[in-house]
């Protein structure tokens, strides 16, 4: 192992990377709640100023894909269509199979300069989650409890309210409404044996209510819907522990990276192509599925996806903001380290001691949430929990 992967591997950089985060995420929340007084004065400034505050965050994590795990990102895609990307509100359909997905698609964002102003349907409890949830709560995310009759209404009221957002937005939207697992696929196959739908082999029957409202409460606002496919190269299964850890993924020995993931915009599909009616849109969408499972289906044979390579260029910002908080946060660390090891007191060592079993306790609490094993259980009981 090379010195700079040595040093990738070691849990004191896992630490300082963790701390840097942590700390910043909560100073740029702490700041988010003075933004409040702007929104009776003049809410498209306090969206403005959030969308940049939320790029400091969530950043933060894609340097780490970018620039930590040097990971890639190669774009299949009709070449009439990539000048539209970034430059336009969009839908975008995504599929739940990886435990870093979500990341990857924050990369693909932030490559079109989309990150600050990206929004997501979520599932309620992570807008209690520190940082990330209450970010999310700035930034106006349509959170849902799962349970459509009781989420209609918020989540209707939530989408309109993004008519008049004044920057471009993508809004990411995992249909299947929880990872693959084959236990959930199981279930799932059960219900479109019930409906008397075809069977799907690599999604899971997307939940269509809720991509029907999103389309219907956005429809003139947003101009096409992003059909997007997410697969790693030689079937790895990447995760966040291993991107904190540097290690190193080929999609093929000739690009040299970490982490090389294909994310496919295999269709961008105008908005006035997709029904209206909610019947007619979730039949739509039961369609787009059943073709995407067929796409995926190709791409195991052969490895590629039948569209043009793209490597859209990674910009420097991720990297440079970073920088910026590790220069403004681990000065006053070092010092405060410094002074406790000179006191030498026995009790001044095993607090800091103790904090930092809390710190790793806590870092490894945060990437406990992105992992399939210990995801939500939604959708492992069909007798509890409807296909929508």
């Amino acid at each position: 192992m090379d010195i700079v992967g040595f040093l990738k591997s070691q849990f004191i950089c896992h630490l300082l990377i963790c701390y840097i985060f942590i700390v910043s995420g909560l100073i740029i929340n702490f700041i988010q709640l003075f933004t409040l007084i702007l929104w009776p004065i003049n809410k498209q400034l306090f969206r403005r100023i959030n969308c940049r505050l939320a790029y400091c965050i969530s950043s933060q994590m894609v340097m780490l894909l970018e620039w930590w795990s040097g990971t890639d990102c190669t774009l299949y895609t009709d070449p009439e269509n990539y000048h539209k990307y970034g430059k336009e509100n969009a839908i975008v359909i995504l599929n739940h199979n990886f435990e870093i997905d979500f990341l990857c698609g924050w990369n693909f964002c932030e490559r079109f300069g989309v990150l600050g102003s990206s929004k997501v349907l979520a599932k309620k409890e992570l807008s209690y989650m520190p940082i990330i949830g209450w970010m999310w709560y700035f930034l106006e995310i349509v959170f849902c409890k799962r349970k459509w009759e009781e989420d209609r209404k918020t989540v209707v009221q939530k989408l309109l309210n993004l008519r008049d957002y004044p920057e471009n937005f993508w809004f990411l939207i995992h249909c299947e409404g929880t990872r693959f697992t084959e236990q959930k696929h199981q279930i799932s196959m059960q219900v479109a044996k019930a409906k008397g739908l075809p069977k799907l082999k690599y999604h899971l029957l997307p939940r269509t209510k809720g991509f029907a409202v999103t389309v219907q409460c956005l429809r003139n606002v947003v101009s096409a819907v992003y059909d997007s496919t997410l697969n790693f190269r030689n079937n790895e299964n990447p995760t966040l522990l291993g991107v904190l850890n540097g290690k190193k993924y080929h999609a093929d020995l000739y690009y040299l990276m970490f982490f090389n993931f294909s994310f496919t915009v295999g269709r961008r599909i105008p908005l006035e192509d997709v029904p209206e009616d909610e019947q007619e849109c979730s039949t739509w969408l039961h369609k787009l599925y059943q073709e995407k499972d067929a796409f995926q289906e190709e791409y195991y044979r052969t490895g590629t996806y039948p569209a043009v390579p793209v490597i859209p260029p990674r910009r420097p910002w991720t990297l440079l903001n970073w920088l910026f908080w590790a220069l403004l946060l681990l000065y006053p660390l070092f010092k405060l380290l410094i002074n406790m090891i000179s006191s030498g007191s026995s009790l001044t060592l095993a607090s800091f001691a103790f904090v930092i079993v809390i710190a790793s306790v806590g870092v490894r609490w945060m990437i406990g949430v992105t992992e399939i094993n210990k995801g939500s259980t939604y959708g492992n009981n069909d007798n509890k929990q409807k296909q929508k």
